[in-house]
């Protein structure tokens, strides 16, 4: 197939468009600047914009699919600008995908629109939107409604859509390493302890296998969820240390201490006294992410790696690229400093 992607330059983009090339498409890949590693990879680049319908419309012309990732993770600051990009460009993808006549259209989203409690279920994909859950978090408000976009324009019919959310992307080749945030701030000694919550990611190349894979054989108006083994942060900070030979956080909070933290950390941040998203990374450090990839596993054949080849492969990759970077103005030697009058275990 001839295939358009849109976010072809981000994290799981660049391995979504390998994916496609050794599998035989033909893929063309809006971009906005130069983007030369994906010509290496084989890719035909179109200059464009999701929020330009001409452009658009220019890159579908005589393609058969679309693959959808563009969009902006943001967790702090206008909500505006991430709905704009993840919601309105959505809707600008789907209409121009279906004036070119393509006759399918992957959406790929987030875990986080429904696989995100206060407790520890599993969920799959029949579950109902968190919205309640993330109804503080701007990012994963717009990628539920990017969502419904798209069912609805599945339902339109002509065309079929198929949804795909993968959980954490973890693994190398993070560039901007937006998406090795909990990585970094490992590997730099900001972990003061470990949160309460617990988490699920995915190696962003099996997620990118995942994505051909929808576009080949998923099913119209069907969503899939593509993640790893479930597992507390605690258990999850413990596997970090074998990989990287750094210790483990030697304390786990309570909840009411992880609520304390974001809180405060809300509150300073609204008077300038922290940088960064540091409340909403805590806050989210409270929730369970878990979820049952196996509807993907039968239907796509999908299949995770061990979850310790994933983070050697991720560690080794932001060593190899130099010094770690700067973390941007954290609670860690704050609590280093004060840690034993917390109330952790």
């Amino acid at each position: 197939m001839k295939c358009v992607v849109s976010g072809g330059t981000g994290f799981l983009g660049r391995h979504v468009v390998r994916a496609l090339v050794a599998a035989g498409h033909e893929v063309r890949a809006i971009v906005r600047r130069e983007a030369f590693s994906l010509e290496r990879e084989g890719a035909e680049l179109v200059r464009g914009d999701v929020l330009d319908s001409d452009s658009l419309a220019r890159a579908c012309a005589g393609a058969d699919a679309c693959v959808h990732m563009a969009g902006r993770v943001q967790h702090k600051g206008e909500a505006s600008e991430v709905f704009e990009l993840n919601v309105e460009g959505t809707r600008h993808m789907l209409a121009a995908a279906r004036a070119a006549g393509l006759r399918r259209f992957v959406h790929v989203s987030s875990s986080g629109t429904i696989a995100v409690s206060t407790d520890e279920r599993i969920v799959d994909e029949r579950a109902p939107y968190a919205l309640e859950t993330v109804r503080r978090w701007p990012y994963y408000l717009s990628k539920i409604y990017a969502e419904k976009l798209a069912f609805e324009e599945n339902e339109r019919g002509g065309f079929g859509v198929v949804v795909v959310s993968p959980s954490l992307l973890l693994g190398p080749e993070d560039e901007s390493l937006a998406s090795s945030q909990v990585l970094l701030r490992f590997l730099r000694g900001e972990v003061p302890f470990a949160p309460p919550g617990g988490i699920n990611f995915v190696d962003v190349r099996d997620a990118a296998a995942g994505v051909a894979a929808a576009l080949e054989r998923g099913r119209a108006g069907e969503r899939y969820l593509l993640g790893g083994p479930n597992m507390t942060l605690e258990a999850f900070f413990v596997l970090l240390a074998k990989v990287t030979g750094k210790p483990a956080p030697s304390l786990r909070a309570t909840p009411a201490v992880q609520r304390a933290t974001w809180r405060t950390l809300s509150v300073l941040e609204a008077l300038g006294g922290f940088e960064g998203d540091e409340s909403v990374a805590y806050s989210m450090a409270e929730h369970f992410w878990y979820l049952d990839p196996r509807k993907a596993q039968r239907e796509l054949d999908f299949a995770a790696r061990p979850p310790e080849q994933t983070l050697r492969d991720a560690v080794a990759w932001i060593r190899s690229q130099g010094p770690l970077p700067e973390g941007e103005q954290t609670l860690g030697a704050l609590f280093r400093s004060v840690r034993r009058f917390l109330p952790l275990r």
